[in-house]
This record gives structure tokens, C-alpha cells and sequence, in this order.
């Protein structure tokens, strides 16, 4: 099945609002027993905005339409952050976002997993850290966060990626978050792309070997 765009608006502390793309794959109507994993994708800075269609610039809403295929498995939400902001700053909007998924699609709640790309990749780390409860396995792409706070995450299979060259954001980014998650025992791998620049992305979001890690996973407790 094709993109759709869609929106939503919640009342919770404060109003929050996010426009997103929503990805349901082949069969999803088929069978309205069955229940599907989701993967929630944080696109960078540069599609930030209220033009929808820079969203698909980079990342699974992109691949969503070229190779859907790849996605198949899964229903995948590609929102959109606001212009002025953050990812790290939308924590609230994003969990509500992931509430109403969960309350409106046939989503299985074990199997919830966190991706996102240079901005997006500082927001999986942040928002992985502030809920880790929710998610199955969470791959930062040229990404970092806080790694003093890394051992919320011990228990939450990471796979982080980064390219050797980046001069954006810096693979030290990964890597510390990398050293404090094995600090704790934490269940983390690295991948770094030794003639990478910024756009480590294409090359892990064409790897089909990404999606069969995210499948082997679901969430503990």
C-alpha cells in the first residue's frame, strides 16, 4: 500500500500536533486479527517544516516509495517536526503520536521499533532514553544523546550507525553513547562506514539485513 498522509492533534498538558506520513503494508486489511510491527522514523533537520513532501527526501518514507518491499513487514509513521524545533524538544508530541497508533491501527505494542537519521538520530536517542519501556530495538543513524543517562537503555537491543568521515556530526557522537551502553551491559553494536560522510543512511536503509534485526527482536518485561 501507498504513503498516506495524515495528522492528528491531542490534548494532553499542552495541545500537540504532528502531520506524518503513514505506511500501512500489503495484506494490513486483510486480516483484522492480525497485529503488525510499527516502525516510528525521525527524519534530520533539513525536513523540517510544514511541506509534507520533504519527509520523503531521505530515509523509510523515501523507501517506503521506491522499495516498498523491503518495508513489507511493517507499518511505518514518518512524522514531520516543526519548523524552529527539535526532535528533542517534541518528546511529548512523538509519544502521543505513538499512543494513538497504538490505539487506532492494528499495532503490536512488543514489537515497536525507533529509527531516525542525524537529527532524527539525536531524537531516537532522546526519545529512547525518556521511554524505553516502549521499544523493541532502536537504530540511531549519525546520531548521539546524553551518556550519562545511556543505562536507561540496557535492556533495549541499539544498533547504531555512523560514516568514519562525517563532519557534521562527529562519530565520536556514536561512539560514546556506544562505550556508555556497554559500560552498563547494555545490548548495543556500532557500524561504522569507514568512506561515509553525514549520509551513513542509504547504505543501512537499503540493507535488508536491518529489518530481519529488527524483527528478532521484541520488547522485555
Amino acid at each position: 500500500m501507498s504513503l498516506q498522509s495524515q495528522s492528528f492533534e491531542r490534548q494532553i498538558v499542552k495541545t500537540v500536533s504532528l502531520n506524518y506520513w503513514l505506511f500501512l503494508p500489503p495484506g494490513y486489511d486483510d486480516d483484522p486479527a492480525r497485529r503488525w510491527p510499527l516502525i516510528l522514523f525521525l527524519h534530520g533537520m533539513g525536513e523540517r517544516g510544514d511541506d509534507l513532501e520533504l519527509v520523503k527526501k531521505h530515509g523509510l518514507a523515501r523507501l517506503a516509495e521506491e522499495q516498498p518491499a523491503l518495508l513489507s513487514p511493517f507499518v511505518v509513521i514518518a512524522p514531520q517536526c516543526p519548523l524552529g524545533t527539535y526532535w528533542a524538544h517534541e518528546l511529548d508530541a512523538l509519544n502521543a503520536l505513538l499512543d494513538e497508533a497504538l490505539e487506532n491501527l492494528r499495532i503490536d505494542p512488543d514489537r515497536v521499533y525507533l529509527t531516525g537519521l542525524s537529527m532524527g538520530g539525536f531524537g531516537s536517542w532522546f526519545l529512547a532514553l525518556a521511554r524505553p519501556e516502549r521499544f523493541a530495538a532502536v537504530v540511531p543513524i549519525c546520531g548521539g544523546g546524553d551518556p550519562n543517562a545511556a543505562c536507561a537503555l540496557k535492556d533495549v537491543p541499539v544498533w547504531a550507525f555512523h560514516g568514519a568521515k562525517d563532519r557534521i556530526v562527529r562519530p565520536m557522537e556514536s561512539r560514546r553513547m556506544v562505550r556508555a551502553l556497554k559500560a552498563c551491559g547494555g545490548d548495543v553494536r556500532l557500524t561504522i562506514y569507514p568512506e561515509a560522510d553525514h549520509d551513513s543512511w542509504t547504505e543501512t536503509y537499503a540493507n535488508p539485513e536491518l529489518y530481519e534485526w529488527f524483527l528478532q527482536h521484541k520488547r522485555r518485561g
